[in-house]
């Protein structure tokens, strides 16, 4: 199949596509004699895993480790786990940061509630920020 036809069949772009094979997401395609490229379907299975990849947060380096463990012939479920390990962690440290941020704006809103504007200090734009 041609790139518009994978970029159509994937929800993508053909732009994306080739920054894909540039960086070695995707491997080159054969070409045709017109020099088109010219992908099998197993791109289209490729493209699946990459955005599912990306859904859960992983990076394109990050797939890209996973894709060349198979491509090594290697099944890569050990080094995945890992990296899913990684991103729970790094998640749970983002609700922790998000957590204190919203008591934070909480203090600053309810704090704000209870000064009236003409007790404001002129020389500040505003106490609460």
């Amino acid at each position: 199949m041609r790139i518009g036809e994978l970029a159509s069949a994937a929800g993508t772009s053909t732009k994306t596509l080739r920054f894909y094979e540039e960086q070695g997401l995707l491997p080159a395609p054969d070409r045709t004699p017109a020099g088109y490229r010219c992908y099998t379907p197993e791109t289209l299975t490729r493209l699946d895993f990459i955005h599912r990849g990306q859904a859960a947060g992983l990076t394109l380096a990050q797939i890209k480790q996973v894709l060349d463990i198979r491509d090594d012939g290697h099944a890569p479920c050990s080094h995945v786990r890992d990296l899913l390990d990684q991103r729970l962690v790094d998640i749970e440290d983002q609700l922790s940061s998000l957590a204190a941020l919203r008591d934070t704006l909480t203090g600053l809103r309810d704090e704000a509630s209870t000064i009236h504007p003409e007790d404001c200090d002129p020389d500040q734009v505003c106490r609460y920020l």
